[in-house]
């Protein structure tokens, strides 16, 4: 840090074997949100001078890039971040690095006190093992909403043979099943995936909602089986990182099923330009990379957020700018919501586990006939802040 300066470091998957895109979004939002505030005078005097490293979506790489941001660059936090393989979490955390607001897509938002997950957390994050002594929890307000709402008893969950699907996978199905549905559970061989067979399956035995835990390649070809096996589907539900623009192109031999696709989050609806700070994030992103408005997910405003909340955290500070008070303002306990863009969270540290919470969430659809027959996500809640459920907190391994 200087008096006119502030380094920001940013890891991403810039041209990770998943593809560009995959793990790259939320860079893209946050070098959004600097561009737009260094264009306005930055936080307390300084500019914003973010700095990116590609970790390729390799752990080992994304070591490599925490050394290089930390000891090279020397940045003064992180944001933006989003790891496949987080491999340089235990050094950025050893030297006392705020990474605010990063993608939880490993265990390491849950268990570095450094790390704060864009979803915030009350797990206690001591450093040892994620979550409780290697056990996480999750809600089954999705669930819930799906059951309520479309009336769904009976749910599929495809997923790969890795471990990171496979974990969020168990935390699928485990949800469901607390929330009374029948559970086809499928697991797809990355290597040689059967797409047909599992369809077939799932079709077999009345799945009337798809849940996964794969990306958008997956999910494309997940969805031309179910297409061309013409299975009936009441929702093929998306995770957050597929709730994007692109639908149209990577769901464009599947109409039935991309017209069924559903994306659930605890961040408004990327389309709702009524939100005034969706409409500043989307004027943001347009001035900063228009190319990649045709590829934008919740990831990119979730992006964007994390910058907004680490400078948030900055102008907390005033002109005496330190990591401690940082920190401090991320671990106060006050809900934080991003004037908008989030449902409020916070960062607490419980000592035991809660076994029941009130969740709320936002539901959106992908429907063809939106934007002017372009298409686009429609929310399907009036308010996310009171579309909320009292739903018990479920374990599952961190593995």
């Amino acid at each position: 840090m200087t008096p006119t300066e502030i380094k920001v470091g940013s890891i991403a998957g810039l041209s990770s074997g998943f593809g560009p895109d995959t793990f790259s979004a939320s860079l893209y939002g946050a070098r959004a949100y600097f561009k737009a505030l260094n264009a306005a005078g930055g936080v307390n005097g300084r500019q914003i001078n973010l700095v990116e490293c590609d970790d390729k979506g390799s752990g080992d790489k994304n070591a490599e890039c925490a050394h290089k941001l930390v000891d090279d660059d020397k940045v003064f936090a992180l944001a933006g971040v989003t790891a496949f393989s987080y491999g340089g979490a235990q050094y950025i955390n050893s030297k006392g690095v705020p990474d605010i607001g990063g993608q939880p897509v490993d265990n390491s938002y849950d268990q570095y006190p450094h790390l704060y997950s864009i979803y915030g957390s009350s797990y206690p994050r001591d450093g040892q093992r994620p979550g409780y002594n290697g056990t996480l929890y999750a809600g089954t307000e999705i669930y819930r909403w799906f059951k309520e709402k479309l009336q769904a008893k009976v749910a599929g969950v495809v997923y790969y043979n890795v471990a990171q699907s496979q974990r969020y996978a168990t935390s699928i199905v485990n949800g469901l099943e607390k929330e009374g549905y029948t559970v086809v559970k499928e697991e797809i061989n990355l290597g040689a995936p059967a797409w047909d067979s599992a369809v077939l399956d799932l079709k077999r035995r009345g799945v009337q909602v798809v849940f996964d835990a794969m990306d958008d390649g997956g999910n494309a070809q997940l969805c031309n089986s179910i297409e061309s096996q013409r299975m009936p589907l009441q929702a093929k539900v998306a995770t957050a990182q597929g709730m994007a623009n692109n639908i149209g192109q990577i769901y464009n031999a599947s109409p039935n099923c991309r017209n069924v696709i559903y994306g659930t989050s605890q961040s408004a609806n990327y389309s709702d330009t009524s939100i005034p700070q969706v409409a500043q994030y989307q004027k943001d992103l347009q001035a900063a990379a228009p190319d990649r408005v045709a590829k934008e997910n919740l990831w990119m405003m979730e992006g964007y957020a994390s910058a907004q909340w680490l400078t948030d955290a900055i102008r907390s500070c005033g002109a005496d700018v330190t990591r401690k008070c940082v920190e401090a303002f991320m671990n106060s306990g006050k809900a934080y919501n991003g004037d908008g863009l989030l449902i409020n969270r916070s960062f607490t540290h419980a000592a035991t586990p809660s076994t029941q919470s009130r969740a709320c969430l936002n539901v959106t659809r992908w429907q063809d006939s939106a934007n002017g027959g372009k298409g686009g996500w429609v929310s399907q809640v009036k308010d996310m802040n009171t579309n909320c459920f009292d739903v018990p907190y479920l374990p599952y391994s961190a593995g």
